[in-house]
């Protein structure tokens, strides 16, 4: 299955996402390659289907997807062992960026995330730990579906920052792109997940690496889809704080 580079510190397999002149492939050749890696492009669009549903229909993101496929495979070039975890960013990224640009959480909606973000605060401070899901659908008065669609819209707001973070350490200057640059990149990947906690990189990898759904996740580790969310966006804001202070 796919992985990000985070969960695969291997420094010969990372090295292969920026390959300095890639082949251009036949048209006959990103044909069959388009096809090879469709079920692909349907496993990030089940990932991101509950973020994106209220956009985006399923059908409209794969094709979004594909089209960030056929983009990786021409950056790439020939596909080899390290091309499904690059072309799983580049996929992943292009749906964010089509959601971004349709502004899939309008302006009202964020103000009232902010409202409930500084409440849910409030609320800890006031209780001096963590506090349930059931305190937190009575203390911001919400539904359970309508806090999970909260936590699905925050997370993938971090996954597209988190995504395009990626994006920019894959795509180092020609003169840069050397083996041991490839090394250090994947050895901050590797840091930034060491300061995850157990849990929180439990869900990393199960949604990065297994491509697995929240939905599923939640049922591993006997947590609502809510909390998943809320894991799932805190790990990725300490590995974007980690790679940035690095």
């Amino acid at each position: 299955m796919s992985a990000l580079p985070v969960l695969t510190p291997d420094a010969a397999a990372y090295g292969e996402w920026a390959q300095p002149a890639p082949v251009r492939l036949s048209p006959q050749a990103e044909q069959r390659a388009l096809r090879s890696y469709a079920p692909l492009v349907k496993r990030v669009v089940r990932q991101l289907g509950p973020q994106a549903s209220a956009v985006m229909d399923r059908e409209d993101m794969e094709q979004v997807g594909l089209m960030g496929l056929l983009q990786a495979l021409r950056r790439y070039g020939e596909p080899d062992d390290g091309f499904g975890a690059f072309a799983s960013l580049r996929v992943r990224g292009a749906i964010l960026d089509e959601l971004r640009r349709q502004d899939w959480r309008p302006r009202t909606v964020r103000q009232d995330s902010h409202r409930q973000r500084d409440a849910l605060r409030a609320l800890t401070r006031r209780l001096g730990r963590q506090p349930t899901e059931a305190e937190i659908l009575k203390e911001l008065q919400l539904t359970p579906e309508a806090w999970l669609a909260l936590q699905q819209a925050e997370v993938a707001e971090e996954m597209a920052s988190f995504d395009e973070m990626l994006g920019e350490l894959s795509e180092l200057p020609s003169e840069q792109r050397t083996p041991e640059a490839q090394l250090m990149v994947t050895r901050s990947l590797a840091q930034a997940l060491r300061q995850l906690d157990e849990r929180e990189q439990k869900v990393i990898q199960l949604y990065y690496e297994y491509d697995a759904s929240l939905k599923e996740i939640a049922a591993v580790l006997d947590l609502s889809e809510a909390r998943i969310s809320q894991i799932n966006k805190a790990a990725l804001r300490k590995m974007r704080a980690v790679l940035q202070a690095g």
